[in-house]
């Protein structure tokens, strides 16, 4: 087998069109073209990145082997035929995503917001000089602690059912046809720049979400009630930057999913699984501790003084994350 039939056997393996290629390279789709029909070879630096993206090395291009004997490990998994996605498949995952996102989005603000009621409450009836019982009043912030967890799990649960029969846009390679692609490359186009928008509002109004902290700080007498109001209005914008991000989250991923780009190329696809379990373990044990910690043998019994768990938690878990990045990369 030629160079040249080495490159167009892998791109297909791929389900990359020429073009596709040729972005990933940053020449022109004439190139690949010559390059594919034998008619000009690429340069040194462009014949590295081309092994590098097609997952074989440079000695198994410039030499005839067969293309089986040469797939990197990497790129093993790749080689089952990819799944056909039609534009009508295509169109109607995109309105589903499109109604399921709002309810997704608001589902994790509920859960941000969910503690605040029983952080809050306690410290605003104290400032106000209203007397109640301890117990009652972290009761209550504990059942719409629960209520609004549970809302939020069951906005997860319904979108989810209703897009289960696009699971497959996660785990398996697809291919788009030339309708399918067209109009996976317009919804990101159109949505380019509300993802944008909607991004740079989140991340400043998490910026902005330790202001409230700093002010309290900067009172002259602190009372113990502002500190928790002030975690209140820090959980209030987090929770609103969360909602703006998901929802341009979820935008991107659609299209991502059908481009399989992002998150969702097919080497990260085969990677899904492991990250989706160590997640559950993860928030599973962090909610023992949490219950431990407020209800166990020397526990307090008073959960609105045990919030804190969950903020060193969500920080915590951002660096298992990049940890476990870090490790798949360095097994690769």
């Amino acid at each position: 087998m030629t160079f040249s039939e080495k490159i167009s056997a892998l791109r297909r393996q791929k389900g990359w069109s020429q073009e596709e290629l040729a972005e990933k390279l940053m020449v022109t789709r004439q190139a690949v073209s010559k390059w594919e029909s034998a008619q000009s070879m690429p340069d040194l630096d462009k014949l590295v990145q081309l092994s590098e993206a097609l997952g074989v090395s440079t000695d198994y291009l410039l030499k005839d082997e067969q293309v089986q004997n040469a797939l990197a490990p990497a790129a093993a998994e790749q080689t089952r035929k990819p799944r056909r996605v039609t534009r009508e498949e295509a169109s109607r995952f995109l309105q589903q995503q499109k109604t399921a996102t709002p309810k997704v989005a608001l589902g994790v603000a509920l859960c941000v917001w969910s503690p605040i009621v029983l952080i809050g409450l306690p410290a605003l009836l104290w400032i106000c000089n209203v007397r109640f019982s301890d117990t009652a009043v972290g009761g209550a912030g504990l059942c719409v602690l629960l209520v609004m967890v549970a809302v939020g799990v069951a906005l997860f649960l319904t979108s989810a059912a209703k897009h289960k029969e696009f699971d497959y846009l996660e785990r398996e390679p697809i291919m788009l046809d030339t309708d399918a692609a067209a109009l996976a490359k317009q919804q990101e186009a159109v949505q380019a720049e509300t993802c944008a928008r909607l991004t740079t509002v989140g991340v400043v109004l998490c910026i902005l979400s330790a202001v409230p902290i700093f002010a309290v700080m900067c009172e002259l007498q602190v009372l113990d009630g502002h500190y928790a109001l002030a975690v209140c209005a820090l959980l209030l914008l987090v929770g609103i930057a969360c909602l703006l991000l998901v929802r341009a989250g979820s935008m991107r991923g659609a299209v991502d999913k059908l481009l399989e780009q992002g998150d969702y190329t097919r080497e990260n696809k085969a990677k899904s699984r492991l990250v989706g379990a160590v997640s559950a373990a993860y928030w599973l044990v962090v909610t023992a501790v949490f219950l431990f910690y407020t209800f166990g043998p020397n526990g307090n019994g008073q959960p609105q003084y045990s919030w804190f768990i969950w903020a060193v938690a969500g920080v915590l878990y951002g660096a298992l994350m990049a940890a476990l990045s870090i490790y798949r990369k360095k097994l690769k």
